[in-house]
């Protein structure tokens, strides 16, 4: 482990010193180097926002991204974006327009991840680390709780031995935008896209058609792609095909291997398949179910909150109610066409 933090802090200008504290994240997000001064984003890091924003109990949320000087993303495996050693994402959430968390993370290694959250302070004017274990049932606004997740629970979605970042990936930042997309969120001044990071050289690698035919979810119509890409954002980091869960086959992952509509993995897996859950009351149920939504038990478990039951099972209190109703819609319309 000391040899390798070394080649970390040489590849990273660090003496040895600064390199044994890579396997810590500090104290407090005002060391972590996503402020310039006095609370202002250092302007050499690069917004983004994903196509497909995660839903986390209406939270709004700003990203960033730091590659290391000189450094760029490796982008021949279009699925799997390889990042350089020293890139840093953070994610902040707010509710009601209060900063409440921001969440760090950092690749101090070829396979090295540090993950850390940060509570911000009443004063809005910085946020110390949370505890390994997360916080649990923070009250954020009247009436919504907020948990913030543990490093397990980080890992459980962004990877163990290959971390990912889930919104920060060619699909997510494909130059064609979804316009129905859930909960979108507008790209602001100096926001980064595929086209972007390719004009930066900060993409290399990737095919020579990344821009003229850039990545989208392939569908029959444009709620169908919407309903596509939420499951792609919101249920991909642990249903994926990459990721098998045992006994499953189910994967809501959008591909570069997908050709066609009909292949797209999020309606190949769960249209008309059965269901080993069983919706309470039920003899039988289907993943998806175009004769009766009410009976699919994707859609029951996502507007569930019961521990047991609740899809995602972490990263909300509430259900998303949106995208519930988008999604019943576009089950009972697939019956003619499917």
């Amino acid at each position: 482990m000391r040899c390798l933090l070394v080649a970390v802090a040489t590849a990273l200008g660090l003496t040895p010193c600064a390199a044994r504290a890579l396997s810590q994240p500090p104290a407090r997000l005002s060391q972590t180097g996503l402020y310039a001064s006095q609370g202002q984003v250092d302007p050499g890091h690069l917004a983004f926002a994903p196509q497909y924003p995660l839903w986390t109990d209406g939270a709004a949320k700003s990203r960033w991204i730091h590659l290391p000087a000189g450094e760029a993303i490796q982008g021949r495996d279009e699925d799997s974006w390889a990042l350089p050693v020293g890139t840093k994402v953070w994610k902040e959430f707010r509710f009601q327009g209060r900063k409440v968390e921001t969440r760090l993370l950092w690749k101090t290694g070829p396979q090295a991840w540090v993950f850390a959250s940060y509570l911000w302070n009443e004063a809005q004017t910085d946020a110390t680390l949370v505890p390994e274990t997360g916080l649990a049932d923070l009250e954020v606004a009247p009436g919504l709780r907020h948990s913030i997740p543990s490093r397990t629970d980080c890992r459980s979605c962004h990877g163990q031995a290959s971390v990912e970042l889930l919104g920060f990936n060619a699909l997510q930042l494909s130059t064609d935008r979804d316009p129905g997309a859930l909960h979108a969120e507008p790209l602001g001044p100096g926001m980064v896209t595929l086209k972007e990071l390719v004009a930066r050289g900060l993409l290399r690698g990737a095919r020579p058609d990344l821009l003229s035919r850039p990545p989208r979810i392939l569908a029959d119509g444009p709620a169908t792609r919407t309903a596509l890409g939420y499951l792609a954002a919101n249920c991909a980091s642990c249903h994926r095909g990459d990721r098998p869960l045992p006994g499953l086959d189910l994967d809501f992952r959008h591909t570069s291997r997908v050709t066609a509509a009909a292949d797209e993995p999020g309606l190949r897996t769960t249209l008309r398949r059965p269901s080993t859950y069983l919706i309470p009351g039920e003899p039988a149920s289907l993943r998806l179910d175009p004769a009766d939504p009410g009976r699919s038990t994707l859609l029951h478990r996502m507007a569930s909150r019961r521990p047991a039951s609740q899809m995602p099972p972490l990263g909300s209190s509430l259900a998303d109610q949106e995208a519930l109703a988008h999604l019943r819609r576009w089950v009972a319309n697939l019956a003619p066409s499917h």
